[in-house]
Parts: C-alpha cells; structure tokens; sequence
C-alpha cells in the first residue's frame, strides 16, 4: 500500500519557525537551533516534516524548503540506519517524484539528498533507484532530465567503486552507453553532465568504459569546441586524464591534443583554461613527453610564461596595492597548521653533505590566501617540470622572452618574469650558469623594487639559485645578496618578510659555515625581526633562526651571540602556555640552538628540560584518560609530546655528559617506556631518537632499563616504518657499544630482522647506513654471535656504507667487521672485492684499524697466493688498485 502521511499542522509551524532561526548570523541563536534538531531527532516522523518542506510546501521561499533538505541529509549521514521503514520509503518516492522540480536549487538539493541515502549502503537497497534515474533521462520534460543527470553525477562522483563491482550485477554495462549519447544533447547544461558523468570512471579504468573507449575519445573530440565552459572544462578534464590511464589511444591524435590544448590553455573562460594546463603538467611526467612535445615548445613556452603573471583579480585579492602592512595583525585562519618533522638519526656522506630525500621545502608557495590552485601557479609547476625534462634544450625558447620580461617597466610583467626565472631554476641551471653574473647582481637590485609583490618573488628566485652563489667567492655574491636579504627580513610588508625568512633559511642550509663571518649581522637582524613580526611570520623566524643554527654548529656559542639570540628566544618561551600550538616551532628552534650551542645552552637548560618532561607526562595522561574514556576526555594532540621528546634529544646531544643531573633527578625514562610502545609513529620514532642520545649521553642511567627497552626495539624493526625502524636500529648500535659483552642475550632479538633489511630492495640509503653500522657494531662488541652470518650480510654492508664519511660510527662498525672476519674469515671470500672497495673508502683511519684492514688484505693475499691475486686485483678498477698499493702495499 502507497504509505499516507500528512504532517500536523503546529509541528509544521514549529519546523518551519526553526528553519527561519537557523538562518540567523548569530552565533547563540544557531547554538540553540543545533539542540532544538538533536531533540526533534527522537521523533520518529520528524524527517517526515522536512522531506515535506521540500518537495511538497510550495508555498514557502526556495532557500527555506532547501535549507529543510540539507538538514535531512545531515540526518541521513547521521541516524540513517535509524529510521524507520515507513519513513525511509516516504523519503525515497518523494525524492524520486520531485527530481524534477522546476527549480534548479531545489533539483539539486534532491539530488544530493538522492547520493546521500545512496552512498549509505542503499545502492543495493534501493534497486529501483538507478534504473528510475536512466529512464527519467529520457523525459520530454528539460527539469527531469536536468535533475536525473544532477543526482547521477554525484551517484557517480560518491559511489564510482561499488558501480563498478558485481555488487549491482554491473550497472554501468548501461549506463556508461547511454551517457555517451548524451554528449549530442542539444541542452549544455545536460552534455556537461553526460561528460562529468562518464569522466569519473576513467582513472579506476573501468572495464564498461574501456570497452567503449574510442567512441568515447570521438564523442569527446566533437565537443572540443562546444559554447559552453562547463563542456569544454569536462573535455579538458577527460584528456588530462585519459593522458594517465590511455595513452595509447590518444596517441594517434596526439598532435591534434597538443594543438587544442593550447588554444584552451589561454580560453577566455579561466576554469576551463585551468583544467587545460594540468594537461601540461600530467603530460611532463609521462616518458613520452620529449617526444611528443619537442617540436610545441615554440608555442607552448610563450603561452605558459604569460600564464604566469598575476591576473587584476589576484592582486586585488593579495591586497597587491598595500605596501605597509607589517603592524597589521594576522587573522588566526590565515595561520596554516605546520607539520612538526621528527627526527631522524642520518650519516653525513663523501660528496657534499646533502642529504637524499631532501623535500623541496622551496615549493612555489607565494600567494596561498588565492584560490588556492590557480593558473600562475599551474603553469608554473608546468615549466618547472618541463625545465627538469628538458633541461638545455628550453633555454632558446625561454631567453629571448626573459629578456623582456624582467627588465620591462610594468612590474606585472617583470614580476612573471622573475618567477619564470625562478621556475627554471633547478631544470635549466646547467645552461644558466653563464647568465648568472648579469643575472644575480640584477635580482639583488629587484629586492629593492618598490612593488611589494616584486620584492617577495625576487626573495624566492634567488633561494632557487642559491647553491650557485655559495660556490662563487663569497665577496662576489653572497656578500651582497646576504646584506640586501637580510634588509628585507626586516621589510614593512608581511609577505616580503616571510618570503625573505624562507629564502634566508635556504640560503643558511647551502652557505653552512660560510656565514660565519657575518654571524653578529645576522643575529642582529633576526632578534630585531623579533620584536617587528606578527603572529604568522615569527613562525618562519624560528625557522630561519633553527636553521641557523644547525648550519653554523657550535661557532653560534660565543657569549656575545648568546647575549643576543637567547634572551628573547627565552621570553616567548614564558609567555606561551603548554597547550598553545607555537610551542611547536619555537622548540624545534631550540632543539636546533641546543645542539649548537652545546655548554653554550647550560645556564638555560633545566627549566627547559623540566617543561619537556612535564609536556610528555601531561599528554601521556591525557591519552590515558582519553583510552580508559573515550567519551569523557578527548584525545591529546600528540604534537606536543613528539617535539618535547625532540628537544630532549637536542639538550642530550648539546650538553652530552652535563645532562646526567638532570636525568638523574627526573622519571623521563619512564615516560620513554611508555612512548615506546605508543600507538603513533612518529611518538616512537623520536623516543628511539632520545633513547640513542641519553645512551651516549648518561648510559649509567638508562643501562637499567635496557632489559625492559631491548624487546621493544626487537619488535619495531619494521622497514615499512621507515623512521621508526631508522631510529631504533640507530639506538640499538649505540646500545651495544655501551653494553659490550653484556648485549649478548639480546642479539638474537634484533639480528635476523637487521640482516633482512640489509638484503631487501628498495631499502632507503638512510636505513641502509644505519642497518649496516648497527650490524658491524653488534659484531664488534659479540662476534662470536654474529659472525656466523658474515656472508648473509657482507655485500650489501659494504656497498652501503661506502659513501659515507670517517666518523665515529662508521669507526666503530668497520671494526666490527674486522674482528668478525678474523673469526670468519670464509664468510667473506665469495664477496672479497666489495671488502675491498669499502676499505678504500677510508680517507684516513685511525692507526690501529689501519693495522687490522692490512692484516686481513695481506692474509688473503697470502691465502691465495700471487698468482690467484694478481688475477683478482686484475679486475679491480684502476683508482681502487692504487689505492690499495698505495695504502695497503698489496
């Protein structure tokens, strides 16, 4: 039976007097409308009412029936497994029956009440619903068709998964083909659907669409040219993507692509030349790209380039005409929340003491209050990816365009230019270096322009060029670069500071000790910025003054430094309370500052160490509560806890044996045991940190707990953690090398996993080095129990640590090997030549391991005797050969 309802009248009223309130601004009305709803929500047919306002109270305001219709679907979201048939029925028709209201608002509210109820499980409950929906897009009527498609492009955007599995015995078989010929609809509104509809199952690859893919790509070439945006972005939209997934079928057409696209790159209507930019962007990271693209560079380049200046929008919204801005304070949304990165423990290499995995922290970030993704930032990243395809080969294309750009007299243009040139940077540097004396000192003057927005690009450009300038003496550009950079930092407008603060950091990383000669100048200037900056760019400033500081290492501790960096640093330490977020970057400066200044950090450290202990307990209670319970207590933000344990580390590593009163005198190993075993990993990940830097530090302390810590690191030797697994393999090395004899019992609870991840491919270098040195120093300090395994490991142990530089580390895990090979020597004999090249990596050992590489060479030569040698040394290649003659005499 048709199920009958009719609302009464007073609770009509009442619904309809809730609705009015709910759209009031303010903010107590809207609190007491949210209580009147969770009330109203125990009433079984209060849905009733609000599916009624919608499709059947003609009488009131669109706004009102539609804002009814929004509340339902939070409903649905919510307690839909709650209500009761009848009720859930009675939606259902009257969702169906009203799909093609004559009002487009109150069209598409149905519809995306109709996805709701849909991606809540109901696909298979409701199986009327697909087939209703594809026979109404054959109406007469223009409002159904239009309001069916509506609710099928979000059924698709919500639930592409579960159409395309044999849960619903393969709907799309259908409905892919009969979207497709609606792409010749006569209405744009509907061929924009028909595109939407079928361009959400091109990257899962669906079989339906795969199996229709060139009538497709036809259908979708006929509408290259449609009048209507909307289309056209669909069409881009399809292409970008079908470039992933089809490359193969668009090749054939490929020329005729590239053409189109770049006439809609620079359409009249931005979304749809957005959409077509990416295109650059996906086909950059396609192998094919050279290919493809070499002979469009000619066109492709100018219509990128010119993507990249601001359009009058942008700077209007930038507020591009305000130059002073700086004591303006910031709105708190404009502050995005930051990413604290843990640490993690890595060896310094041969070549240049860069780490790999180095994230590009010089991302194009310049305007992040547009919209966020937009055409200057696309195409941007576009040429940025190109220039790193193809390198030289762009620079005919870009330089003669560059010459206009960036010394035109309207600053738009000159500013395009410069992030054009900014953009090219890491591609292109090979090819630029002769350009690069002209075009510094000319960037150095831009930083002076008097266009805020000019200054604050030029600060990101020269951080893009900022290796080249460290490798000229200094006097030539770091000098004056440095001087006119640090002018800025202390700009009197905002985005200039931050952008200067950013590039100033990138700077610090690549000229490490050459700034100290003007540490004094810097320092002043930062501290200055201190008492200058707004909430947002203090931020960056601790950045720049951590980076400082780990580029200059302990040459920042000398008391008149100290005098100047700390007191203020110390100040704002006070004024913040524990459960305010910039706690975050200020500790992570001080981490940075500890370290650095080492004895330097003494008269500070012990209200410092005490607020890190106290900010581990206090979140650790927290979650203790937040597990026992969940809806009594929320859940702590572990942040806090993971940057403490941070800077810890940093006074562990800073203060070494000095920190040994205040461990004493504290329960941090305690704290330790339990974030050692936290749910979160990165909360284990920097306790394995500390834990390797109190064992350094003060083992006498943390050599009781070794029993209860052992197992623990046993278990996350786990190489799909990468950190983690870094960090506690580094920390068991250091262990064992405190331990001694005594680390016998615990070998085998960490020996096998470490030689599996030796052995397994793909291993990060990081972990690589990390494996090996742990491996060597557990055979040095119990050879008998793990040289046993010498031949499982020996290969890649020594081609991973090859690369890196004399240090204590890898002193320490070379001795290790010796002493096992000397109880094991047939376990090296297969893989004898890598032995070989890893102790020619030495630049200079100490003597008495000196002594004990001769003693193993020289055996083995012996072993096999001169002819057997000579025949082995044969196939060394020539630099190791004289190498070792030299060194080693064989």
């Amino acid at each position: 039976m048709e199920y009958e309802w009719k609302p009464d009248e007073q609770g009509l009223q009442q619904i309809l007097q809730l609705l009015k309130e709910s759209q009031s601004p303010d903010n107590n009305t809207q609190r007491a409308v949210q209580q009147k709803l969770e009330q109203l929500n125990q009433f079984p047919d209060f849905n009733n009412y609000l599916i009624f306002v919608l499709t059947k109270l003609k009488s009131e305001d669109e706004p009102t029936r539609s804002l009814s219709g929004l509340i339902l679907k939070n409903n649905v979201k919510a307690h839909f497994q709650n209500f009761p048939n009848g009720v859930t029925d009675f939606i259902k028709s009257e969702c169906l029956n009203n799909i093609g209201d004559s009002s487009p608002l109150i069209r598409a509210t149905v519809g995306i009440l109709i996805t709701t109820i849909a991606s809540k499980g109901e696909l298979q409950n409701w199986p009327e619903l697909l087939p209703k929906l594809c026979g109404l897009l054959d109406s007469e009527d223009y409002n159904t068709c239009e309001g069916a498609f509506g609710a099928l492009q979000k059924i698709c955007e919500d639930s592409a998964e579960i159409l395309d599995s044999d849960v619903l015995e393969r709907p799309l078989n259908v409905m892919i083909p009969k979207f497709l010929q609606f792409f010749k609809h006569s209405s744009p509104k509907i061929r924009s659907h028909a595109v939407a509809c079928v361009n959400q199952f091109i990257i899962g690859r669906t079989q339906a669409l795969m199996l229709h893919i060139d009538s497709f790509i036809e259908n979708l070439f006929a509408l290259a040219t449609d009048e209507e945006s909307e289309v056209r972005k669909n069409v881009c939209r399809a292409l970008v993507m079908l470039l992933e997934v089809r490359m193969d079928r668009l090749l054939p057409h490929m020329h005729n692509i590239v053409e189109y696209m770049l006439l809609r790159t620079q359409d009249q209507d931005e979304n749809v030349a957005l959409e077509a930019c990416e295109f650059w962007l996906t086909l950059a990271e396609q192998p094919i790209c050279k290919d493809v693209l070499s002979r469009h560079l000619t066109k492709l380049i100018p219509v990128l380039v010119n993507g990249m200046k601001y359009s009058e929008i942008d700077i209007i919204l930038l507020k591009g005409d305000v130059e002073e801005d700086e004591a303006v304070p910031d709105s708190e949304q404009d502050i995005r929340p930051r990413f604290h990165r843990s640490r993690t423990v890595a060896q310094a290499h041969e070549e240049d003491g860069i780490e790999e995995d180095d994230e590009d922290d010089d991302e194009l970030d310049d305007d992040e209050n547009i919209s966020d993704w937009n055409i200057r930032k696309c195409s941007a990243a576009a040429l940025d990816i190109l220039a790193n395809v193809f390198c030289e080969e762009l620079l005919p294309h870009i330089l003669p365009l560059l010459k206009e750009l960036l010394f035109h007299l309207e600053w738009v243009i000159k500013e395009s230019g410069i992030l054009v040139l900014g953009a090219i940077a890491e591609g292109c540097m090979q090819g630029m270096i002769p350009y690069l004396p002209e075009l510094i000192p000319h960037l150095i003057q831009c930083l002076a322009d008097k266009k805020a927005l000019v200054r604050s690009i030029t600060c990101w450009t020269l951080s893009r060029y900022a290796h080249w300038v460290v490798s000229q003496p200094p006097d030539m550009y770091l000098k004056p670069l440095m001087t006119e950079l640090l002018k800025r930092i202390l700009d009197s407008n905002k985005r200039v500071q931050e952008a200067a603060c950013s590039a100033f950091a990138t700077l610090e990383e690549e000229a490490c000790t050459e700034l100290v000669p003007y540490l004094a100048y810097i320092l002043d200037t930062l501290v200055f910025a201190f008492s200058k900056y707004q909430h947002k760019n203090l931020l960056i400033l601790y950045d720049a003054i951590g980076t400082l500081a780990d580029s200059v290492g302990h040459h920042l501790n000398k008391s008149e430094y100290i005098q100047m960096l700390m007191p203020p640093l110390i100040q704002k330490w006070n004024v913040l309370k524990d459960e305010d977020k910039d706690l975050f970057p200020l500790l992570e400066c001080l981490s940075s500052v500890a370290t650095a200044l080492q004895s330097g950090f003494l008269p500070y450290c012990e209200p410092v160490y005490q607020r890190c202990v106290n900010l581990v307990q206090k979140t650790l209670q927290q979650s203790m509560l937040h597990n026992a319970q969940p809806d009594q207590y929320e859940s702590p933000d572990k942040d806090f806890m993971i940057v403490a344990l941070d800077l810890l580390s940093g006074l562990a590593e800073g203060l070494g044996g000095q920190i040994e009163q205040l461990v004493a005198r504290s329960n941090i190993l305690t704290l330790m045991y339990q974030c050692m075993q936290d749910k979160m990993p990165e909360v284990r990940q920097s306790s394995f940190a500390l834990l390797g830097d109190l064992t350094k530090a003060c083992f006498q302390h943390v050599k009781a707990c070794i029993a209860d810590f052992m197992p623990i690191l046993g278990t996350n030797l786990n190489p799909e953690l990468i950190s983690v697994c870094n960090n506690a393999t580094w920390a068991i090395g250091e262990i064992s090398i405190q331990m001694g004899i005594e680390m016998q019992p615990y070998v085998p609870m960490v020996l096998n996993q470490l030689v599996e991840i030796i052995n397994r491919p793909n291993t990060p270098k990081t972990l690589l080095e990390n494996t090996a040195i742990t491996i060597g120093r557990l055979g040095y300090v119990c050879p008998q129990e793990v040289a046993p395994m010498l031949q499982q490991f020996i290969r890649p142990w020594c081609t991973s640590l090859r690369n890196i530089r004399d240090n204590e580390e890898k002193d320490s895990a070379f001795r290790g090997i010796c002493t096992m090979i000397s109880v094991n020597p047939g376990g090296v004999v297969q893989d004898f030549i890598f032995f070989c090249d890893a102790v020619a990596s030495w630049i200079n050992p100490k003597e008495d391991l000196r002594d004990m590489f001769c003693k193993i060479l020289h055996g083995f030569k012996n072993q096999v005797g001169d002819e057997n040698w000579r025949r082995f040394s044969d196939q060394f290649p020539l630099p190791l050969k004289e190498r070792l003659a030299a060194y080693y005499g064989v």
